[in-house]
């Protein structure tokens, strides 16, 4: 998991936001039908990045879709427990100073 996410960094970071949410699907999928908190979060995560790369593209309005997907997943930030929290935090955070970039 710690490979993904730091890809996932990388990628935000690069501004190459159509890898960063490759290199996260990549954990997410395989889990993508559990009804887990942590899965759900990863979703969100994933979907920040799809919605920067909308920007990106000039598609202000799907990515505004897109990234409220991003708000519903967020809170479970704060609810579950795991061994890669400091780790979703960090992303959090990352994921906040580029949202105002990206102009929603």
């Amino acid at each position: 998991m710690h490979k993904h996410i730091n890809e996932f960094i990388k990628c935000l970071e690069e501004e190459r936001y159509y890898d960063a949410h490759e290199a996260l699907e990549a954990a997410w999928f395989p889990r993508r039908f559990e009804k887990d908190k942590e899965v759900k979060l990863l979703k969100g995560f994933i979907n920040a990045a799809v919605s920067f790369e909308l920007v990106k593209r000039g598609r202000e309005k799907q990515s505004k879709k897109v990234w409220a997907n991003y708000l519903k997943y967020r809170p479970f930030l704060f609810e579950i427990d795991s061994q890669y929290q400091n780790s979703y935090y960090q992303l959090s955070r990352l994921v906040e100073t580029i949202k105002p970039k990206s102009r929603h």
